[in-house]
């Protein structure tokens, strides 16, 4: 059986390792010129974390994790209004999480595909025609390519979702934000939010930040606005929209690199009634984008991934194996974006009583019992899909 798999990110990185381990050709196709570099602190938790742990990729990725002791909320002069710590988060989730930046998840996947991968980015899909025994799909760069499957694993502006599925306005739900995330070196910053993640507890807009390695800092921000369509110039709206939040942010503007170097996007949902068609399939963002706020699209990209890999593995043909992987994974993803919608105002308040509320639920994250209930609110009810799919082996196997 082959397989093309459309974006190289973490699903479909995923998928690609799955797919080549249960004895799949894999040939997976990426846009971009080459992995991005750009991208966020996320706490990896939940399904993606079993999906890791079951793929051997765990211990590489602790390697690359960053040792984040609490989050914190300030004011505009730095000082701390309210705090979670990050420990007492990690073992209300079992003690599984882990902070690593999104690309260095990334290239843990990259790192661990099997040799008979073929990887080729600077290119997608620019014909997609199905057949009766599979896919056909001729690609930017003039290659034309037969599948048994197609996958769209690529992102919540998927151009696979569009030749297949329609156009991107019937599937797409703004939440109301914009979010942004970029990188900078600067010691003072990074001696002030070393080991910390540090928000700024504002209304309507907010900045986070924390340290890496060296005198890199990564930022990440966030703020309300009901403009459905992006700045030419990421940086400039940045800079604009961020200026009267205080304590170092306005340093952290003038550090802003150029705007190619600043991931900026929407901060939205995918909804669909069906996940395929034919022999065409999508996964990730695609097609079960939380929002970003929600924190766990890594973790679901992942988790899907497994899902749908192990799926096509134990049906006899692929139309069964979409519809169980699609009937086992959806009410994980429906339960996720009904949480998210009800967190977005705990993450960005829009009134006063609603910013006062976030810190004495911060608070509230410190006694035990309460801990375990925040760890719920904040990740959705914990799910032992993926775990169900691991093969059992005993010793000698």
């Amino acid at each position: 059986m082959r397989a093309l798999i459309v974006g190289a990110g973490i699903a479909g990185l995923t998928l690609a390792h799955r797919l080549s381990h249960h004895g799949w050709d894999v040939t997976l196709v990426e846009r971009a010129p080459g992995p991005r570099p750009q991208g966020y602190m996320i706490d990896f938790f939940g399904p993606g974390y079993d999906a890791a742990e079951a793929m051997g990729i765990l211990p590489r990725l602790r390697e690359r994790g960053h040792h984040i002791t609490e989050a914190v909320l300030v004011d505009e002069d730095g000082r701390p209004r309210a705090s979670m710590g990050f420990e007492r988060f990690a073992r209300s989730l079992g003690g599984s999480l882990i902070s690593i930046m999104r690309p260095d998840l990334e290239l843990t996947l990259s790192e661990a595909l099997p040799p008979g991968v073929e990887v080729r980015y600077g290119t997608g899909p620019r014909q997609i025609t199905e057949h009766a025994d599979g896919v056909r799909v001729t690609l930017d760069d003039g290659r034309t390519l037969e599948a048994d499957l197609l996958v769209g694993a690529d992102g919540i502006h998927s151009t696979v979702r569009d030749m297949v599925f329609g156009p991107e306005e019937r599937y797409l739900h703004h939440l109301g934000f914009h979010t942004a995330a970029y990188t900078f070196d600067d010691a003072r910053i990074h001696a002030a939010t070393r080991g910390r993640f540090h928000l700024t507890d504002s209304l309507g807009a907010q900045m986070g930040l924390y340290a890496l390695e060296g005198e890199r800092v990564a930022a990440f921000t966030v703020h309300r606005t009901p403009d459905t369509t992006l700045p030419a110039d990421p940086r400039e709206a940045l800079r604009r929209t961020y200026a009267g939040l205080g304590w170092v942010v306005p340093r952290a503007l003038e550090a802003c690199p150029p705007p190619e170097e600043v991931y900026y996007d929407h901060v939205a949902q995918i909804r669909m009634e069906r996940w395929s068609s034919g022999r065409t399939v999508l996964l990730g963002d695609a097609c079960q984008a939380v929002s970003l706020l929600a924190g766990q699209g890594a973790s679901l990209g992942m988790g899907g991934a497994y899902v749908l890999g192990a799926e096509l593995a134990r049906a006899d043909d692929v139309a069964e194996g979409l519809r169980r992987y699609e009937r086992r994974w959806r009410p994980v993803v429906e339960e996720r974006q009904r949480a998210a919608l009800t967190g977005t105002s705990w993450f960005l308040p829009d009134t006063p009583a609603r910013l006062r509320l976030r810190r004495m639920f911060l608070r509230l994250a410190a006694l035990p019992g309460v801990d375990r209930w925040v760890a719920s609110s904040l990740s959705g009810k914990p799910t032992r899909v993926v775990k169900d799919l691991v093969p059992v082996t005993t010793p000698g196997d």
